[in-house]
């Protein structure tokens, strides 16, 4: 059990989702630990998968992977990246993963013959997680996020077992909500009814809201603070105005000025530590935000995929890391990144626009799975090769860039990978022996390569200057590899496989040699890993880097038609 001082911060939602529960929660542990605290991030999901790894990126965004291996919501991205470290598996839960370990104990014979139920044992396994990310993080402060919006079904259990917790430490535990002001079209004023409501209906659960992050266009007045505290039993100062802003990076800032940090402490009756940490305070992160307004310079960076469209709308979520990735290293550069998504079919036709192409400075095709795109992104790939455009292929974007290499340049035309056509003449893109088993069971789920796995880098290359190291560790998430038996012919035909796993049977990174003569290229990289994951504001991958030097220095010159 973590210690009776620990301190938790649980942060719900009102009145509607998206509305930035992820960002608040990443932000204020951002402050925290700029006050010296240890502070480790939550996620709570309510769905009943057990992990975020089957499910379709358009409807719930990006899987993102821990070095464990474990399959995430996107939050946790956010919050690895504002807390400018890795978190660790029991820093993520779902409904799924709480239900099955009950039920896989049950049947056990876990509970020694009694009655399995909701409660307690659902609860109490919930309480028991909280308690343990503490205590295996040793932090100070467990800032909590609980998924979904108040009054949704699917959470009350989370938000009970942090009731259970409120009960039992009183002075240790607070609840953050943030909630929407709408400002309507046709009225034109901010309304703060929604939000009472929802702090209303959180009461009715037996939980108490301590401090309100009031999200809305606008920054939320002092006449609508005053009202909505009255109705809400809290002091004026503990809504906090979180208006729309440009950059999601200004957020910590924000809420710094607002002193929110400071309102959290004297709830959690606690006093700001005076060590390195809350020396440094916000520094580093005011130099990148300030950074991020003062770039003039345009790259212009073409994301190459399929997940972009959902219904009428557009959604990027579903590359959220890859965006950010690019965004930093861009800023490290002092250029502002200017980035364009490209639908992978439009280049399936008979005659695609490959002359649109040409206004792009770089071109980078992201991970992913199935058939759907990938002769488009073949013709792009090829397109990029020829016109040395620089171009950056993570996970099956590097499958891709081998095969149209085996294809094209080997003259291997049957050649592809045994995801889409496993009969291919020339299979260069397999899964491995271990792997095709579980694929045989039904068993998807646990059927990739997950998690950090080191690559070994060749002197000389493009991959080992841009790393300084010769040995790397990078997270992966995928079924195949480039098959063994092609490497040999791919690489005397040109292609240097740069990274390797260490016993060198896997291969890691694939580049040509970098240069403008016939046969090398400004860029042109791939990596069987995600290097995305590990992209920080603070620490933007190498990698990316160079790609985005490499792309912001490219000169305009005559294209194939």
């Amino acid at each position: 059990m973590a210690s009776q001082h620990h301190k938790y911060i649980f942060v719900v939602g009102g009145v509607m989702s998206g509305v930035g529960k992820g960002i608040a929660s990443s932000s204020i542990g951002t402050l925290l630990q700029a006050k010296g605290f240890e502070v480790n991030l939550a996620k709570v999901d309510p769905y009943l998968n057990v992990d975020a790894g089957t499910m379709n990126p358009t409807e719930h965004g990006e899987v993102f992977v821990l070095n464990s291996g474990l399959e995430t919501d996107q939050d946790m991205g956010n919050y690895e990246r504002f807390l400018n470290r890795d978190l660790s598996g029991t820093d993520y839960m779902t409904s799924g993963m709480i239900y099955k370990h009950v039920i896989d104990k049950e049947r056990a014979l876990g509970y020694h013959g009694k009655c399995v139920e909701a409660v307690p044992q659902i609860r109490d396994e919930i309480v028991r997680r909280y308690e343990h990310s503490a205590k295996i993080n040793k932090s100070d402060i467990s800032v909590i996020e609980i998924g979904g919006t108040v009054g949704d079904y699917q959470n009350i259990m989370f938000i009970e077992a942090a009731r259970v917790l409120k009960i039992r430490h009183p002075d240790d535990v607070i609840f953050v909500m943030v909630s929407y002001l709408p400002i309507p079209a046709k009225i034109g004023e901010m309304k703060s009814r929604p939000t009472q409501h929802a702090v209303s209906q959180l009461a009715s659960y037996g939980v108490y809201t301590d401090i309100i992050i009031a999200r809305s266009e606008r920054v939320v007045d002092a006449r609508r603070k005053e009202k909505i505290a009255i109705a809400c039993n809290i002091p004026a100062e503990n809504v906090v105005s979180a208006p729309d802003i440009e950059s999601v990076y200004d957020v910590p800032l924000n809420f710094e000025r607002d002193k929110l940090g400071d309102i959290i402490l004297k709830s959690l009756k606690l006093k700001q530590k005076n060590n390195a940490a809350s020396v440094a305070g916000l520094s580093a992160w005011k130099k990148f935000a300030e950074g991020v307004k003062h770039v003039n310079k345009e790259v212009h960076i073409a994301i190459v995929g399929k997940y972009f469209t959902t219904g009428d709308f557009v959604l990027t979520d579903a590359y959220l890391s890859v965006l950010e990735a690019i965004k930093y290293s861009a800023y490290k550069l002092g250029v502002k990144p200017v980035i364009h998504t490209v639908n992978a079919r439009d280049y399936e036709s008979t005659k695609p626009n490959y002359k649109a192409l040409t206004k792009f400075d770089g071109l980078l095709v992201p991970g992913g799975f199935g058939e759907t795109g990938i002769e488009g992104k073949l013709n792009v790939i090829r397109y990029a090769r020829e016109n040395k455009i620089p171009y950056f292929g993570l996970c099956y974007g590097m499958q891709l860039m081998t095969i149209e290499f085996a294809r094209n340049v080997l003259g291997m035309k049957d050649a592809n990978t045994a995801e889409i056509n496993p009969k291919a003449q020339d299979v260069v893109i397999d899964i491995m022996p271990d792997k095709k088993k579980k694929l045989e069971e039904g068993n998807f789920g646990g059927s990739m390569r997950l998690g950090s796995y080191p690559s070994k880098l060749k002197e000389g290359t493009l991959a080992r200057r841009a790393y300084g190291a010769s040995l790397v560790h990078e997270r992966h998430r995928h079924r195949y590899e480039v098959n063994p038996a092609y490497v040999e012919k791919i690489q005397a035909a040109g292609l240097v496989f740069s990274g390797t796993s260490p016993d060198g049977r896997l291969m890691e990174i694939a580049e040509l040699p970098q240069g403008t003569g016939t046969g090398e290229h400004p860029f042109f990289l791939g990596t069987q890993f995600h290097p995305e994951f590990l992209a920080r504001p603070l620490n933007p991958h190498p990698l990316f880097t160079e790609f985005i030097k490499v792309a912001s220095q490219k000169v305009k010159k005559s294209v194939k038609k």
